[in-house]
């Protein structure tokens, strides 16, 4: 191996070996504790450590660093106290996700440095967001990504590149091929020759290294985010490497042809370093031999540090407590009695506006809604009011924008994504499921995303952009899911959602847009989320709905006058409002629980059940829902009236009160 010393200073050159040998002797610690049974499972990187700290020692100490599994050298580099972190392999509470996660599947800002989630690929796109903060703020610095081979097939990959190419973002995409995805071999990963061949057509640079040479790679990686500082954009490297240990050791390496072990063990990077060293005379076998001493012990104090900690004892409060950042919301009251006839879609307008104003950190990102102003033409003229830079047009790429959201509040930013429609929220799903959802529980880093999204039936737009989908996020603890009926509520819960520091899905049914007005305050306002709103009150039976379901409801109370009702609008969907549900229930006796979404799996039958099992005295009757078919949603106008739960109402309401 050709190390090229160039003008590095034998102290330089030190220190990179210091820094090489140091996961090194960790991970052969490691391989003994795990046949012990003190670590339940280890991704070695032994035989990649060049690449983590090279690239880790190449950046400035405030740059982050986003890694995989097999990026010990990253945390070392970076100074990561040891006794934390074998507390984190350990499952302890003195680990960074009080035993919640493992391995390297958390983050420490304090050392820069965004943890991976199992699913790879979708972190590539966290730091296309953690690099447009930095852009935002003119500030000059880079982020570095790494991605595996076989990581790089998903469609996350794709998407983040693409992001940062069309933006502009100053992000390594560091690509460690050592060749093989687990088991699978690249030759049936992929069919170009090099990852250097999909730069060009991304329209950025891209570079192949050495990846078992640490000094290549920290050159490498030093002059790249020295030229990207300047000139922000984005470079992938491509770091050639072999791993010398299984995907994770219980997998083993039959799998690999013996000579590839023969031929990449006379390329170990720490081995091929240290002879350099001696062979230069910059390292001598007494200075060897300290350094081995010295971390030798620093690393069995630190794992008698860990091991002398307990296991963490469950709390069930504390459990549920953090899966969001604490936020006690303070209702903001209208300033003045300033009001306005509105339209539902005017009143999210102005919300967006007024937040805009309010944050200064906030930024937009959708698809069509800068200049054109968005499909249903919410955010038009923000581009003239607020600039491109906050009012950002995307490509196609949902889960990359979802994950630059999640980038952007790792650098204390407010983000609003807006799907186009809320059916093709299911692109970006991994990312508001595993990665905002999990994040403040895992290790503390808060997810400020609203995800706006123009949802329901009733317009024959067909299956793709008709579904009523909250119930797959009412199911997700970590976020919150609002669905407001009204032009009022549509702003104030709007406004609550971009306060909340939490990651928000707001709900906005297309048909309510320009079909439904209001007299709603000029002034900023908000609403407590988690609050239901009775609309209207009667003592013979109550139904419980939000959305379309609302108006509904109020149809059918003009259209049945002899039947007083009690019509309860949920607004909020997780958390929703408990007490005013029992309110209702105690009163009436009879429930009606009535949701576009579909029969099967909706939130309907949550609501259903907690009445039972805590109302179950109070009521007159059996719990009945009302909701859609259980089909996709048809586009022939006939179909699709037939599948909404609108004509089906009154049948069921009839039932009830002849129970």
């Amino acid at each position: 191996m050709n190390f090229n010393r160039k003008e590095y200073t034998d102290d330089e050159l030190l220190d990179l070996y210091k820094a090489i040998l140091k996961p090194r002797m960790i991970e052969e610690r490691m391989l003994v504790l795990l046949r012990q049974g003190k670590v339940s499972k280890w991704f070695s990187g032994i035989g990649q450590e060049a690449i983590s700290v090279g690239a880790t020692l190449a950046l400035e100490p405030d740059e982050y660093i986003l890694p995989l599994h097999r990026n010990l050298g990253v945390f070392t580099s970076r100074h990561v106290p040891l006794d934390r972190l074998f507390a984190q392999f350990q499952g302890k509470k003195t680990g960074f996700t009080k035993g919640r996660d493992r391995s390297f599947h958390f983050g420490s800002n304090e050392h820069h440095i965004v943890g991976m989630i199992s699913h790879l690929g979708p972190q590539l796109a966290v730091a296309d967001g953690i690099a447009l903060a930095d852009l935002l703020e003119q500030k000059e610095k880079v982020t570095l990504v790494f991605s595996g081979d076989g990581g790089a097939s998903e469609g996350d990959f794709h998407e983040a590149l693409n992001v940062a190419a069309v933006w502009g973002l100053p992000v390594i995409f560091m690509i460690e091929n050592n060749g093989y995805g687990l088991s699978t071999p690249n030759s049936e990963q992929f069919k170009f020759r090099h990852f250097t061949d999909k730069g060009p057509a991304y329209g950025i640079d891209a570079l192949q290294i050495d990846g078992n040479n640490v000094v290549e790679v920290f050159d490498t990686v030093r002059q790249a985010a020295d030229s990207l500082r300047k000139s922000p954009r984005p470079i992938l490297i491509e770091a050639v490497t072999f791993r010398m240990r299984g995907h994770e050791e219980a997998s083993g390496t039959k799998y690999v042809p013996q000579e590839l072990f023969e031929k990449w063990v006379k390329k170990d990077p720490v081995v091929t370093f240290e002879k350099y060293l001696l062979d230069e005379l910059v390292l001598t076998q007494k200075t060897l031999d300290s350094i081995r001493e010295e971390i030798k012990q620093e690393i069995e104090q630190a794992l008698e540090t860990a091991g002398a900690t307990p296991l963490p004892e469950a709390d069930q409060q504390e459990e549920l407590a953090d899966m969001y950042k604490p936020f006690e919301q303070q209702v903001v009251a209208p300033a003045t009695d300033a009001r306005t006839e509105k339209r539902f879609v005017d009143a999210i307008s102005d919300a967006l506006r007024q937040s805009m104003e309010r944050y200064p950190e906030l930024v937009l990102m959708g698809q069509d809604i800068a200049e054109y102003g968005g499909v249903f033409k919410v955010t038009e003229g923000f581009v003239q009011a607020f600039g491109k830079e906050r009012v950002r047009n995307t490509p196609l790429c949902e889960s990359a924008i979802l994950g630059i959201g999640l980038g952007m509040s790792v650098r204390g930013k407010k983000s609003m994504v807006e799907m186009q429609f809320a059916d093709f929220v299911s692109s970006g799903f991994s990312q508001i499921i595993n990665n905002l959802a999990k994040s403040h529980y895992r290790w503390g880093q808060h997810a400020d995303v609203v995800v706006r999204m123009p949802t329901g039936a009733g317009a024959a737009a067909g299956p793709f952009h008709s579904q009523s989908n909250e119930a797959w996020f009412v199911h997700t603890p970590g976020l919150k899911v609002v669905y407001p009926s009204s032009p009022y509520d549509a702003k104030g819960l709007l406004n609550a959602a971009l306060e909340d520091p939490n990651p928000v899905m707001y709900f906005e049914h297309k048909l309510l847009y320009r079909a439904v007005s209001q007299q709603i305050p000029d002034d900023y306002y908000t609403i407590e989320i988690g609050k239901a709103n009775l609309v209207a009150e009667g003592d013979d039976l109550s139904i419980i709905t939000y959305g379309m379901g609302v108006h509904w409801a109020k149809q059918l109370q003009q259209e049945m006058p002899e039947v007083s009702f009690d019509i309860l609008d949920l607004r909020s969907l997780l958390p929703w409002d408990k007490e005013a549900v029992r309110a209702t229930v105690a009163k009436t006796g009879r429930v009606i629980i009535l949701h576009e979404d579909t029969l099967t799996g909706g939130i309907g039958g949550e609501i259903a059940a907690w009445i039972a099992e805590n109302c179950f005295e109070l009521l007159d009757g059996p719990v009945t829902r009302v909701a859609s078919l259980d089909t996709a949603v048809p586009f022939s106008p006939p179909l699709e009236q037939e599948f909404l739960p609108k004509q089906r109402l009154r049948q069921k309401v009839e039932a009830a009160l002849n129970f």
